[in-house]
């Protein structure tokens, strides 16, 4: 199966949002910007952008 070449992950900000992030780091994806944060009146709400290098960057 191909990966995506870019990934936006969303959740609550978490333990369970950074292992996600965390296992995306591992397979070889990269941070791209900052992280965004909202709160949804309840709990806050984390986003992280994520690319795959390719041999061409």
């Amino acid at each position: 199966m191909e990966r995506l070449r870019y990934r936006f992950i969303t959740g609550p900000d978490d333990a369970e949002f950074c292992r996600r992030i965390s296992a995306l780091l591992g397979e070889g994806y990269v941070l791209h910007g900052s992280p965004a944060l909202t709160y949804d009146g309840e709990r806050v709400i984390a986003g992280q952008a994520l690319i795959l290098p390719s041999d061409a960057d």
